[in-house]
């Protein structure tokens, strides 16, 4: 466990993974922690990064006036929701025509990290949702600090090896 999570966390937390077996990781979906993808390549070199889409949407709506936000995600959310990979391209550069004057670095930061934010059009439609969000993760994780929270040492370092293994999907 850390106090915060780091790259350098991150990387023991990858290694310790690799330590016990887990040869390949297919894709791993993540924040935008400086230096977490490159700790990924660095151990797994042929997995796929996949920005959270929500974290980055979360972080847009940050710059976004309060009054915009609804028609601001109703252009974006084409963007996402594409089907395919050149249809999100597409809606991007219409979100750009209209909103890019107004709001310069939140489309800058898409077009930044869209290889990225886009590795999910790869697969189908069905698991793209589980693909580009941190947030089922989260969720299981939050579940189970609930349970841990009040029992021992043996529940805890359980719990920790559970998220670990659960962050990159292979419990």
């Amino acid at each position: 466990m850390s106090e915060s999570e780091s790259a350098k966390f991150w990387l023991g937390v990858l290694s310790d993974l690799k330590q016990r077996g887990v040869k390949d990781i297919l894709i791993a979906c993540i924040d935008n922690l400086t230096g977490f993808e490159d700790a990924i390549g660095t151990m797994y070199k042929e997995t796929e990064v996949q920005l959270c889409v929500v974290h980055q949407i979360r972080n847009s709506l940050r710059y976004i006036a309060s009054k915009e936000v609804k028609a601001f995600m109703t252009d974006l959310k084409r963007v996402y929701r594409a089907m395919t990979q050149a249809e999100g391209e597409g809606a991007l550069d219409e979100l750009e025509a209209k909103w890019g004057k107004k709001y310069p670095m939140v489309i800058k930061s898409w077009r930044q990290n869209w290889q990225a934010l886009s590795s999910f059009f790869k697969y189908p439609a069905e698991s793209r949702k589980v693909i580009y969000t941190t947030n089922a993760i989260e969720n299981l994780n939050r579940q189970l600090r609930k349970v841990t929270k009040t029992k021992g040492e043996l529940h805890r370092r359980a719990y920790r090896r559970e998220v670990w293994c659960g962050w990159f999907g292979v419990l």
